[in-house]
């Protein structure tokens, strides 16, 4: 498990999970950047290491997603290590649940569950399932239980019913460099290069900013971040 200085001192406000390191800066690194600034302890948790994916190796990802942590501020940043390919197997839950009982956080965000790449939706079931386990004190009754607060669901490929947003236009150069971190997996392939093209290599990041400005047109602002959740959101009425 890889991690970050700062890891495990104190609960953390949010933590995110993905499937594979540059899902949650593809789908919220502004959000996770506002936060951050407010004052809010944020981390993040890869399930896999993205072995499958067809640009870059292991060692590679791990480099970028370090770049990319640090470019946002992240407090803890972990890998659970599981199968590319392969959620869901045995253990998975409890691996997950064991992740949200160390880092305690009140607020856990995990990809949108209608998403066109099946790891992404088996990220959002798995990470659903241990919130839920989260707070049973009898399952892995070795880790004190823990009750989150909320689950919010962030877009990475496909948006649909978005019933949040947040206003991410004063932080956006922020979430490109997070972005632009992932050379191998967003740069344009180039003649002799040890890389193949795919959908990411021909202008994705273009398209997630185009998704994003869209967003935010829709609401006035320059850019936004859409979310959606499965209960009712609670707001602080000021």
């Amino acid at each position: 498990m890889s991690k970050i200085e700062g890891a495990g001192l104190d609960k953390l406000d949010i933590l995110i999970f993905g499937a594979h390191p540059d899902d949650a800066e593809i789908g919220m690194s502004g959000t996770i950047v506002k936060h951050i600034q407010a004052g809010y302890r944020v981390g993040m948790c890869d399930l896999t290491e993205a072995e499958m994916s067809s640009n870059g190796t292991v060692e590679l990802r791990r480099q970028e997603a370090a770049a990319a942590s640090e470019i946002l501020g992240l407090t803890v940043r972990s890998n659970l290590g599981l199968p590319d390919r392969g959620l869901g197997a045995e253990g998975h839950v409890e691996a997950i649940t064991a992740e949200i009982r160390k880092q305690r956080p009140r607020i856990v965000f995990a990809p949108y569950w209608n998403d066109r790449h099946p790891d992404h939706n088996r990220c959002s079931a798995l990470v659903e399932e241990a919130v839920f386990n989260a707070k049973l004190r009898r399952y892995l009754p070795h880790i004190e239980a823990v009750t989150v607060e909320q689950l919010i669901f962030y877009y990475i490929n496909d948006v649909e019913d978005v019933r949040l947003a947040v206003d991410v236009s004063d932080v956006y150069e922020s979430k490109l460099d997070s972005l632009r971190a992932y050379r191998s997996q967003f740069e344009a392939v180039t003649q002799g290069e040890d890389r193949v093209a795919t959908p990411l290599t021909g202008g994705y990041v273009d398209r997630v900013e185009a998704r994003d400005r869209l967003l935010g047109q829709a609401r006035g602002w320059s850019y936004a971040e859409g979310f959606t959740t499965k209960k009712p959101h609670t707001v602080a009425l000021f």
